[in-house]
């Protein structure tokens, strides 16, 4: 696997959440130290006591691997080749300690009293001066399975790290059910489609039952043998521990009988054939990213579909506020306009003219505006503003200042001359100046005026006592008073109009709604569907470059 592909698959997997110590992490690690392997890698895997120690034992023809009646192995032993036997043991803070021989096994490779490997070694390797070792050929001791799960992983994890996989079989128990189970998920799942079988223990049974036995495993053999020649068989019997006996004596004809040298001869038949085949690594190679290109076609899936959704479901919103927008000004706009009628000064004078007279008559204005004029304002001021607030909460936006119209000043009212009034009095100055609502007729100096039983008399501001009526004409004052009406209502509605037409522009532009060019969101949903299709099409593409080096 070359870096790139590697560093994609990584990614891929942080990009999927998949979990720091789950299995298809652990295989795409494995994976990558297969295809940087230059060695061809033969693992030899069993359940405990099955003899794989000693097999490999007398395949080398010394005592080098631990080998006991008791569970032993409790790490993955590499044996490779050496100008003489020494052990290296790497451990996890990086410490290398190398001895001659390999006794000190006896410590860093086997399990404790509690059947546990040690959790400080990460590599074992024995270096043999084996020929056939030098050939390139790496042998893989690995511990036994079927007995904690930390020793079942490690397995899992070698076995697609190897070239050629032998399992040792015993047959007193012939393939159990977590054996099959082994070999379908280990192996055939994983794209691993060659095993031998080596068949340990035969000669501890009756020969009428070793012909069953072979006929057996003959079955299962048989689907596990596809990048095998015709001519080359992947299921040999091997009496390991006899086996080893021989070889340590030199005895050849007893090798002969146990099944060791027609196993070994095979062995070394079947790594010739797939050294040169390099092909043979790319179907695990996809088995193992297979998994994870499913997921990114299904995030992808997933993400596209959420966005998909994501816009239409947006599309209907905007559509909902366009709608909206549209019901909202055109109700804004008829209160607005029902708000310019009232003020249109022709209906002010029509409706309230009259009115406003008699309560300047009888000095009553404050009481005709709260009574009259403003609460009528109030209900056009609340009818505009119910729209603007409705818009407020539905495009959830803070709304204008409010419409503020006031009223106009008290008016002034011109004081009538009565034909009788004459032009200078002995008594008083006289010169009248004007009315003011609500405090009565107003003349120079400290004299007033008041309406008294239809006649107007000078008032002492100071007495409050009556002097002398100035004028006696009911339809005068009428008048007058009508004059003044006219001229309130009049400064009223030109008073009205310009912060009514500035807040109309106000609330119009407020009013205007702008869609934003994508969903709230969806921003880190495009960033993530573009990384995934992006990793996608580079696993793909290093996929596609890989293929013709291994083939």
């Amino acid at each position: 696997m070359n870096e790139n592909l590697f560093n994609y698959l990584m990614t891929a997997m942080g990009v999927l959440a998949f979990e720091p110590n789950s299995q298809i992490k652990q295989d795409v690690i494995a994976l990558g130290e297969y295809l940087q392997n230059p060695h061809f890698r033969i693992a030899v895997f069993a359940p405990f006591n099955y003899g794989k120690s000693t097999l490999l034992n007398a395949w080398l023809g010394a005592r080098l691997l631990p080998m006991d009646l008791i569970p032993t192995t409790g790490a993955a032993i590499h044996v490779k080749y050496g100008e003489q036997i020494e052990t290296h043991i790497t451990l996890k803070d990086g410490t290398k300690i190398v001895k001659n021989g390999t006794n000190i096994l006896q410590e860093y490779a086997i399990l404790d009293n509690d059947r546990r490997m040690r959790s400080d070694v990460t590599a074992v390797e024995v270096y043999y001066p084996d020929p056939w070792l030098k050939t390139g050929v790496e042998l893989i001791d690995l511990p036994g399975t079927d007995d904690r799960e930390a020793q079942d992983n490690l397995v899992r994890d070698r076995l697609l790290t190897a070239d050629l996989i032998i399992q040792v079989l015993d047959a007193r128990k012939l393939m159990t059910l977590n054996e099959r189970e082994n070999l379908r998920d280990w192996l055939s799942d994983r794209g691993i489609k060659t095993v031998v079988f080596a068949i340990n223990f035969l000669n501890l049974i009756p020969s009428e039952e070793q012909q069953e036995v072979n006929r057996r495993m003959r079955f299962v053999a048989e689907s596990f043998r596809s990048e095998l020649p015709n001519n080359v068989s992947n299921l040999y019997r091997v009496d390991a521990l006899p086996a080893l006996r021989a070889k340590l004596k030199g005895d050849s004809a007893a090798l002969a009988t146990n099944g060791l040298t027609t196993f070994v001869s095979a062995i070394e038949q079947i790594t010739a054939i797939q050294q040169s085949e390099k092909s043979l690594r790319l179907p695990r190679l996809l088995a193992v990213v297979e998994p994870i290109k499913q997921a990114l076609a299904s995030k992808i899936t997933t993400i596209t579909t959420e966005l998909t959704e994501a816009k239409e479901q947006y599309q209907a919103e905007i559509e909902v506020k366009q709608k909206a927008e549209k019901i909202i000004k055109q109700a804004f706009q008829r209160s607005l306009s029902e708000l310019e009628s009232w003020l249109y000064l022709p209906n002010l004078l029509s409706a309230y003219q009259s009115q406003l007279a008699t309560a300047l008559e009888q000095s009553k204005l404050d009481d005709w505006e709260n009574q009259q004029l403003q609460p009528k304002l109030l209900e056009y001021q609340n009818a505009i503003a119910h729209w603007v607030n409705k818009a407020s909460e539905f495009f959830d936006k803070k709304p204008p200042a409010e419409l503020s119209i006031t009223l106009p000043k008290p008016p002034e009212i011109p004081l009538p001359k009565s034909p009788n009034t004459p032009n200078k009095s002995s008594d008083v100055d006289l010169t009248p100046v004007a009315i003011a609502t609500g405090l009565g007729w107003l003349l120079g100096g400290p004299v007033g005026a008041a309406i008294i039983g239809g006649a107007t008399y000078l008032i002492d501001k100071n007495s409050e006592s009556p002097v002398k009526p100035i004028v006696t004409d009911p339809e005068l004052i009428k008048k007058a008073a009508s004059e003044a009406a006219k001229n309130y209502l009049t400064t009223f509605s030109n008073e009205a109009f310009p912060p009514l037409k500035e807040y109309q522009q106000i609330v119009e532009k407020w009013l205007d709604f702008q869609p934003s060019l994508e969903p709230q969101n969806t921003s880190e949903r495009y960033h993530n569907l573009q990384l995934l299709t992006t990793l996608s099409s580079n696993l793909e593409r290093e996929l596609e470059i890989l293929s013709p080096k291994i083939s």
